[in-house]
């Protein structure tokens, strides 16, 4: 990542964007008080999905009294195809993502770079924390980060560090792109995912450290947590398709869950309730468990947690089995599939 005497070095970060009017000044207000290591300069650089309610109003004026901000056209609107222009505009020795709606510590791009230069890794970030402002939120932030609802995802880890399956964002050097390429456009969902896993295939890194420190504020509204988890679900078995990759058991419990569900309610219409009333017995106790857990967690907030994780498991599982269906019928993943869920 060296650069040429007396030519600082240059941090590229990359954000894609679609109707955020109430986030993006907020976002950009982090993004700029961001503290560089000595030498190190930053732009920052937003790829707008065609958004229709003054968000890109907001940008233009960010870029016009900022001159390290830029927009560009994101025409895909889509996730994916917002990064890879950002990438392909992006003048960096470093790219690092940041998301709209997330806060970043002032040290946040200089603990990415700091990182990337101690370990050597391909990709670099920190763990996937996330609080919420109101209750149901603070809710759907419990939830998120409790290891019944993670698996034991490394991501959801406060404390730890080393190399991880995939890490929340990410900071590259630019040479990762041109070895490992960008991002799959056709995944509206999961992306980050199929990255990293075609990254370490192909002999990279992908490491955690804490001392990269976010905050990430989740949706605020039940529909908009289930709508996001059953997109999850949806689009892992078009990456796990893809690349041959056997399923962390993580991934295919929802899905189980769901079938299980099904077929005791079948078996309750046509012969007895049992079966279905010792599964929800069984799952009411995992959720007083995951209840249990949490710490800090006011009776109203824990309450509204109970549904949360209900909805995680509900939707990441119904999205799975259809996104299973469509692939064993050979059908391109469908576009409704990746609307909008805040």
């Amino acid at each position: 990542m060296a650069g040429g005497a007396g030519t600082p070095q240059l941090v590229s970060v990359i954000a894609p964007c679609r109707n955020e009017r109430a986030h993006i000044e907020a976002f950009c207000a982090s993004a700029a008080r961001q503290q560089l290591p000595p030498g190190w300069q930053m732009e920052v650089l937003i790829a707008d999905g065609a958004s229709d309610d003054g968000t890109r109003e907001l940008l233009q004026r960010q870029c016009e009294q900022d001159a390290r901000f830029r927009w560009l056209d994101n025409p895909g609107r889509i996730v994916s195809s917002g990064l890879n222009r950002c990438i392909a505009a992006a003048q960096g020795a470093v790219i690092a993502r940041l998301d709209i709606h997330s806060e970043y510590a002032p040290d946040y791009l200089a603990q990415c770079i700091a990182v990337l230069q101690q370990t050597g890794a391909d990709n670099v970030g920190g763990p996937w924390r996330a609080q919420g402002h109101t209750p149901m939120q603070r809710a759907v932030a419990a939830a998120f980060q409790s290891p019944w609802v993670a698996g034991g995802a490394r991501s959801r880890d406060l404390g730890y560090e080393g190399e991880v399956d995939t890490v929340y964002l990410g900071c590259w050097p630019r040479a990762t792109f041109a070895h490992f390429g960008c991002f799959d456009e056709q995944l509206v969902r999961n992306q980050d995912d199929e990255h990293n896993l075609r990254l370490r295939r192909a002999g990279g890194r992908v490491w955690q450290s804490p001392l990269i420190r976010s905050t990430y504020y989740p949706r605020a509204r039940l529909g908009q947590v289930f709508r996001q988890y059953q997109q999850y679900g949806y689009w892992k078995p078009f990456v796990i398709a893809r690349h041959g990759q056997a399923a962390a058991l993580r991934h295919l419990v929802p899905a189980a869950f769901v079938l299980a569900l099904m077929a005791g309610a079948g078996l309750a219409l046509a012969w007895s309730p049992g079966p279905l009333a010792a599964l929800l017995l069984a799952y009411s106790l995992l959720l007083a468990l995951a209840i249990a857990g949490m710490r800090g967690v006011g009776p109203g907030v824990a309450t509204r947690a109970v549904a949360v994780i209900a909805a995680y498991h509900l939707g990441y599982g119904w999205g799975s089995l259809r996104g299973w269906w469509d692939w064993w019928r050979h059908r391109a993943p469908q576009s409704r599939w990746g609307a909008l869920t805040r």
